[in-house]
């Protein structure tokens, strides 16, 4: 005889139950989340530290074809396009960052499947020995045990009444979307990171042609020195100044290369390879000549991922209020199974053996939560909190983001300048030196002012050097703090 529960057997109860059913039907997929908006900030209108381009610079216009996220294409660098697309294949921090994203989806697509039905089927015998009040004759008759075998299926539902699943699945979602935008942050960080090593390498290879070239110098001038002792023109102090000036240009250029070495085991890493199977040719850094427009600061959130994380972190915690909220309310549980079950194996599957059960089996179709010490309470507020934190959060890193393009418009406008007061330096220095030298040869100056001379030349020469690899590290930084963009966000998609 089929089974059915109490809770719906007579006419009476079967209606009260449809009727508070359909009640609860109506209700469900309603959610008590927040209205979700993202704080408004206030953004200013243009960049206080973007200059005027300047006469002598040419501003980066990346082709159309180039994909947005190709950004160091606009430096024309074929060595540092390779190390780009290398560093995207093998760097282990990368692969953990996609790693973290494929978990994340996962989670969401484990949390969506609560949105539907779970069906099961199964098949076992059990052996048991039912009470006798539990099989309806009065008690001290006893009821044999029994084997009975069972072939059913059963599905479970629960029905969305106050959108607790709903809120779920959107904070889920929204967590996967932050892990993506973190995923985006850890490669336009990588890519960053090579070019401002690559950069760092190419100015300790121009540093180390300084040196060598004062190495020379030194050599020439301890030669030009000990011939002027041996001719009796001067003494040996000298001699001695010009040799150890010689010494010290060449510690100095094995200090560069050390750093070079260290710098190259460096890329080596980001790279995703051992320091022993990378080495890079020597390539003095040039003076980068093309400047990246900002664009607008409004534009700015819609490109820094690391603000498009900290914004779906706040989206999560959001849809989470509504999970605490919902817990105030029932929960509605619909089950059912249907099957055969039999006492002997052979007649499992006889039509008149067959069986369903609607309703729990055990527990109850509607719960309703009464006392519970204040858990759901502290859940609430717990809730609320974290996304004060998070709203927090997400409007401090816009202002982060906005401080980081700042800096570094200051640099590149204060750089620019620097650079052509360091040229005047370079060319009044070089002159210096020869003139003490052509002064030295004719006996009207004494060695020391040749020293301080090439020492000026050594100085200037590396510190123009340094300041060019200041101003390609600006750049990069530039281009990282705009998100790994340099137009307007219509322009970057019509790119694509």
């Amino acid at each position: 005889m089929p089974k059915i529960s109490s809770s719906v057997a007579s006419p009476l109860g079967r209606i009260k139950a449809y009727g508070l059913l359909a009640a609860l039907l109506v209700l469900a997929g309603c959610s008590f989340a927040p209205t979700y908006e993202k704080p408004a900030m206030a953004t200013p209108s243009a960049y206080k530290e973007a200059a005027p381009v300047s006469s002598q610079w040419k501003t980066a216009q990346p082709s159309e074809h180039f994909e947005r996220g190709e950004w160091w294409l606009v430096f024309r660098d074929v060595a540092l396009n390779d190390l780009e697309r290398q560093a995207t294949h093998a760097n282990q921090n990368l692969k953990a960052a996609a790693a973290r994203l494929k978990e994340a989806r996962a989670m969401t697509q484990a949390v969506r499947a609560g949105l539907f039905p779970t069906l099961d089927a199964g098949f076992g015998p059990t052996r048991q020995k039912p009470s006798a009040a539990s099989r309806g004759p009065s008690q001290g008759t006893g009821a044999p045990a029994q084997t009975l075998y069972r072939a059913q299926a059963s599905v479970s539902y629960e029905v969305d009444l106050f959108g607790r699943v709903a809120s779920t699945v959107d904070a889920a979602q929204a967590d996967a979307q932050r892990s993506e935008a973190l995923h985006r942050s850890v490669l336009l960080a990588l890519q960053a990171d090579v070019a401002q090593n690559y950069f760092a390498l190419r100015q300790l290879d121009a540093e180390s042609a300084v040196f060598d070239q004062a190495v020379a110098l030194r050599e020439q001038a301890l030669k030009l020195a000990q011939r002027r002792y041996d001719e009796g023109d001067i003494n040996e102090l000298d001699v001695s100044r010009a040799r150890a000036e010689l010494a010290t240009a060449r510690s100095d250029a094995m200090t560069v290369r050390r750093l070079r070495a260290t710098s190259e085991h460096s890329l080596a890493v980001l790279l995703g390879k051992a320091p022993a199977d990378f080495a890079m040719p020597p390539s003095p850094i040039e003076r980068v000549d093309f400047r990246v427009p900002p664009g607008l600061p409004s534009a700015l959130l819609e490109r820094r991922p690391d603000i498009a994380a900290a914004e779906r972190a706040m989206a999560a915690a959001n849809a989470r209020i509504g999970i605490a909220k919902a817990a105030f309310f029932p929960s509605l549980t619909l089950t059912g199974s249907a099957g055969y079950e039999s006492g002997s194996m052979g007649d499992l599957f006889k039509w008149s053996n067959r069986s369903f059960l609607l309703g729990p089996l055990a527990g109850t179709l509607l719960n309703l939560p009464i006392l519970d010490g204040g858990l759901r309470k502290g859940n609430l507020a717990n809730a609320r909190a974290v996304y004060e934190e998070e709203a927090a959060l997400y409007q401090q890193q816009v202002l982060t983001a906005f401080r980081e393009v700042e800096d570094n418009l200051s640099d590149l406008r204060i750089l620019d300048e620097q650079i052509a007061a360091q040229a005047d330096a370079v060319s009044a220095s070089a002159r210096a030196a020869q003139v003490s030298r052509a002064q030295y040869r004719e006996g009207a100056v004494n060695y020391l002012d040749v020293i301080d001379a090439e020492r000026g030349v050594l100085q200037a020469n590396r510190s123009m050097v340094q300041l060019q690899g200041v101003q390609a590290a600006a750049t990069v930084n530039l281009i990282r703090a705009l998100g790994g963009g340099w137009d307007e966000p219509a322009r970057l998609a019509a790119a694509r």
